[in-house]
């Protein structure tokens, strides 16, 4: 149990933050499902846009601290490809 201030302050903020960061990162799953959800459909154009969408999302899931760099790089890879590959 934290016993100075700064201690019991610091567990404050460390629970806004768990909350505020813990819906970033559910924030961008959905902006990623949606992307995984019109690949599964098949449709070229709604993937696109869905991917043009959830981009910014990772871009600012890095910016924010919640994600590492290459892991969001390797999914925008991942997604790209994907979406690429579709006829």
């Amino acid at each position: 149990m934290a016993n100075t201030p700064q201690a019991k302050k610091r567990i404050r903020r460390n629970d806004r933050r768990a909350e505020i960061n813990t819906n970033r990162v559910g924030r961008i799953r959905t902006f990623v499902k949606k992307v995984e959800a019109a690949l599964d459909s098949g449709d070229k154009v709604a993937a696109t846009s869905a991917l043009a969408a959830a981009q910014p999302e990772l871009a600012r899931g890095v910016a924010k601290g919640v994600l590492h760099k290459n892991t969001a790089s390797r999914k925008f890879a991942r997604l790209t490809k994907r979406v690429s590959a579709l006829a």
